[in-house]
Formats: C-alpha cells, sequence, structure tokens
C-alpha cells in the first residue's frame, strides 16, 4: 500500500507474448504484462496478462476492498489472459471500471472478453463474475477520469489491431506506459514523443534488441534502443525496459541492462515486484525477495 500523496508504480508482469516458467528467469520475472500504479491511495491497474492474477492474490491477502479503474492497451491474449483468474473480480464488494481504446470497427471490450470466457475456449461465462464491472470503449486521444487530482491521457500505438498508451499525471509529477509499439527505423514517433514529453517514468516496449529487430519489423515491438531516443528527444527522467522477449533469459537481460546504463545512464530493466516513484530522482529500487514459483 502506498502513503497519502505518494505516487508509484508496482510491475505484476513484464514478459511478453507468453507466460514462461524457467529457473533461469526468475530473477526478471515470466509473467505478461499488469502494472500497479498508486496515486495515494488511489489504485489503478494497467493491462490485464498473468501478472494480475498476482495482484488480485495480493489485494484478497490484504483484504483490500476495491473501487478501481483498469485500463489495458489492447486485448492480445497476452494482455487480458490474467482476467479470468483474478480474485477481486468473484467479490460483490469490489467495483471494477475497464477501459480499451479499440480503433477496429465492430469491435468493443466486453464483446471481446465474453469471446475469451465462453466455450469451447474457457468453462465459464464472463458472467461467473460477482463484483460490478463497467465496461468503457474510448476513443484513442481522450483524457480519462480517473479519480479526483489524476489525469490519464491517451495516444495511439503502432501495433497490429491497434494498442494505445497512457500518461498518468498526479502531483505535479507523470508515468507513461507504452506497449506494444513499433518504431520505425531512422524516425521518432511524434505522438509518442507528445505523449511523453517531460515524463518522469516512461515505461517503452522493448521487446527485442536492434540486431534481433532487422528479422521482426512488421511484428510491433520495439528495442530498447529505440525507447532510449525517444526519451532523450522527450527529456525523460527515466527509461524502463519493458516487455521482455520469452526467450530471453536472466542472464540476457543482464546484458541489456548493463549496455542501457552505458547509453542512458539510469535505466533500469523492468522486474516483477519491483516499484518505482518519480518523486525520487536519484531512489533505490525496492524489488522484494522473489520466489521461483512467481516466475510461471
Amino acid at each position: 500500500m502506498s502513503e497519502a500523496g505518494d505516487f508509484q508504480v508496482r510491475f505484476w508482469g513484464v514478459r511478453g507474448s507468453i507466460p514462461i516458467s524457467d529457473p533461469n528467469s526468475v530473477r526478471y520475472g515470466g509473467n505478461t504484462p499488469c502494472l500497479e500504479v498508486r496515486c495515494g491511495d488511489r489504485l489503478l491497474i494497467f493491462d490485464a496478462g498473468s501478472g494480475l492474477r498476482y495482484l488480485g492474490n495480493e489485494i484478497v491477502g490484504a483484504g483490500e476492498l476495491v473501487d478501481t479503474d483498469l485500463f489495458l492497451t489492447h486485448t492480445h491474449y497476452d494482455h487480458i489472459c490474467g482476467i479470468p483468474f483474478f480474485k477481486p473480480f468473484f467479490n460483490p464488494q469490489n467495483k471494477f471500471r475497464m477501459w480499451a481504446g479499440h480503433l477496429l470497427p465492430d469491435t468493443n471490450l466486453r464483446g471481446v472478453l465474453c469471446d475469451l470466457m465462453k466455450s469451447p475456449l474457457f468453462p465459464v461465462p464472463l458472467e461467473i463474475f460477482q463484483s460490478k464491472i463497467e465496461f468503457h470503449d474510448f476513443i484513442v486521444g481522450d483524457s480519462l477520469n480517473a479519480g479526483e487530482e489524476v489525469v490519464v491521457r491517451t495516444a495511439a500505438l503502432n501495433h497490429p489491431d491497434c494498442a494505445t498508451g497512457y500518461r498518468v499525471e498526479y502531483g505535479g509529477q507523470s508515468i507513461c506506459y507504452l506497449t506494444d509499439t513499433e518504431h520505425v527505423a531512422g524516425e521518432l514517433d511524434q505522438t509518442i514523443l507528445e505523449l511523453i514529453d517531460g515524463a518522469d517514468i516512461v515505461i517503452y516496449d522493448s521487446m527485442f534488441t536492434e540486431d534481433e529487430y532487422k528479422n521482426c519489423v512488421g511484428w510491433g515491438h520495439s528495442t530498447w534502443q529505440a525507447g532510449a531516443d525517444l526519451c532523450d528527444a522527450a527529456s525523460v527522467q527515466q527509461l524502463v525496459i519493458f516487455h521482455h522477449d520469452p526467450d530471453h533469459d536472466d542472464d540476457f537481460m543482464d546484458t541489456i541492462a548493463e549496455a542501457a546504463e552505458r547509453r542512458r545512464p539510469g535505466t533500469v530493466v523492468a522486474r516483477e515486484g519491483m516499484v518505482l516513484r518519480p518523486a525520487q530522482r536519484d531512489q533505490d529500487i525496492d524489488v522484494p525477495q522473489r520466489k521461483a514459483a512467481f516466475a510461471g
């Protein structure tokens, strides 16, 4: 739990494409995307990958009742696969507003999730949830209402089937979340630059290295080097490398962390359990001791 006035992000899932359970990937983690953002005592959730299950267990274990917003970047499976296993959805005292910026015609969030949780893909329907859940589809580019003194801005990302980037502003500071997105080699994405301008923390899709990206053009993902270029151009305080390739083990991620620190000092590689607070410019990174079971 964060203190009154505190602004922080905690990482519950940092992996891309598919959850992994691998003894060589325990330190960084194997769950797919899920972030917990605390704006004082206000909880916001971003993405609902397999990491959402662990956040839900934490909420239930703490006896916390929630009235909150869950923002999805998009509805590819790795970003929604935790929804059926999120225990707070089964408590009738909880309230949720789920948001998605679908740009494709004839799609809406509730319909997509109904398709996720129906035979033969899943044994029980969406209606199994007992909490109050509202489904909101918005136009990408809108600013969203996430509570008093909290502003959530949105922008379109370059990804198959479309995706949304978010900027959360609270207490004069900002945390940006940009996954999944693909850069164009040699160019800076002007939409992203506008969204992240002067941000304190930018969490960026860094699935590939530059060498790997040459064989993955059009897949909808970017590199940490492209993220560093964007953050330099936008005067961002700290870059966070995110959406790790499932084939990148801990040793490989260590080499990325070392190279990124040389390229842009202060850059960190996201790990499950890591907590960042933009107010602390020379902050210590809080990474609780993790068990191997948490990775898969």
